[in-house]
């Protein structure tokens, strides 16, 4: 790990207990049955010893959406064109994804960053559309990694480096809270062989349909991602390097992204199987990141309930969801605001005048 990246991420401090307990210990003032509120008093005790606030504003929130394309699918692993990677970002800057519409919805900023797309964009053009676009770009797309490593350790370095940058400049203009978005046609081998190498799982149950591929294809896509890790990953255990062998731009962007906002103490909110791929490599990197993490939503590509037990989160949304973007994790933003209002504004049993449970 370079070192810069390694002192970076031992200035990442454990959750303030005090503030967690002082949660806790409010919330058996409010006028309801201790722990009634399920869900949300777990993610409001949760947010407090991340910000060390009892109640903290959020309101300026952002989801980043990493985009990067992949040399392996020229192994015909998806049922789009690579190009459509290039042709989202734009759709994404230009606010007519379904991302930017759930963004809209709740108030939230989507920041594109092309990290490694294999296309160039016009920067004046792009600038002057709804949507903040970012250009860090490592390189234009990563190699196959079903023939070799994805990346070199350096240009994996370098896209977590983009991702930590992002937040690092968002954090300096008031941003508090952030989600993890990805596009990337190809990504799901990616993530599917990184869920493999730090897990142990087959293939075969790691591999998903992705963009909707047939029968015939997901077994070939099964071949592919079994093939890359014998390639790759014979004889590692270094994160790091799994992470560059046979992940993507994208997925090291969004381990930035990870990492930043737990260094700025900030919630960071992850999306469905690419972004959770992405939360499992950024904690093999940096485990104290870990409590830092809301899970949205349970997708319905195959492996990501194994990499949400990797990582022994619980999504709090099941909606049939596997669009990526960020969709899931910009809907949990709504939870997170509803969970941080209850700490606020519910009232106490003594300010009510409402008899408290007897002892």
């Amino acid at each position: 790990m370079a070192k810069e990246l390694y002192d970076y991420i031992q200035n990442i401090i454990s959750l303030d207990e005090q503030a967690m307990q002082a949660a806790r210990d409010h919330q058996l003032q409010l006028t309801k049955p201790p722990e009634s509120l399920g869900v949300l008093e777990e993610i409001a005790v949760q947010v407090a010893g991340i910000t060390s606030e009892l109640t903290t504003d959020v309101s300026k929130k952002a989801v980043v959406v990493m985009a990067g394309d992949h040399g392996v699918c020229a192994e015909g692993v998806s049922a789009f064109p690579a190009e459509v990677t290039a042709q989202m970002v734009t759709n994404f800057v230009r606010g007519g994804a379904a991302v930017n519409v759930l963004a809209r919805s709740v108030g939230a900023e989507v920041v594109c960053v092309d990290v490694g797309v294999n296309a160039d964009f016009e920067a004046p053009v792009m600038a002057g559309e709804p949507t903040h676009f970012v250009s860090r770009k490592v390189r234009k797309g990563t190699s196959n990694m079903a023939h070799g490593p994805a990346m070199t350790r350096a240009e994996a370095v370098a896209a977590i480096q983009a991702g930590i940058d992002t937040v690092e400049e968002l954090v300096s203009k008031g941003y508090r809270m952030f989600a993890t978005g990805d596009m990337g046609i190809g990504n799901t081998t990616a993530s599917s062989a990184l869920l493999c190498a730090y897990t142990g799982l087959a293939p075969e149950d790691a591999v998903g349909r992705g963009t909707g591929i047939g029968d015939a294809q997901w077994e070939h896509k099964c071949t592919v991602v079994r093939r890359a890790l014998e390639l790759n990953l014979a004889q590692t255990d270094d994160a790091l390097d799994v992470l560059a062998k046979v992940g993507g731009l994208e997925i090291a962007g969004l381990v930035g992204v990870i990492i930043a906002a737990a260094r700025h103490r900030a919630p960071v909110v992850i999306d469905g199987f690419i972004s959770t791929a992405a939360a499992l490599a950024a904690v093999r990197l940096a485990p104290a990141v870990k409590p830092y993490i809301i899970a949205s939503h349970l997708s319905e590509e195959r492996g990501h309930h194994a990499l949400l037990a990797a990582l022994n989160v619980k999504p709090a949304l099941h909606m049939n969801m596997r669009l990526g973007e960020g969709t899931g994790a910009v809907l949990m933003f709504q939870l997170i605001d509803a969970a941080i209002r209850i700490m606020d504004e519910m009232a106490t049993f003594a300010e009510a005048g409402v008899s408290n449970k007897e002892d």
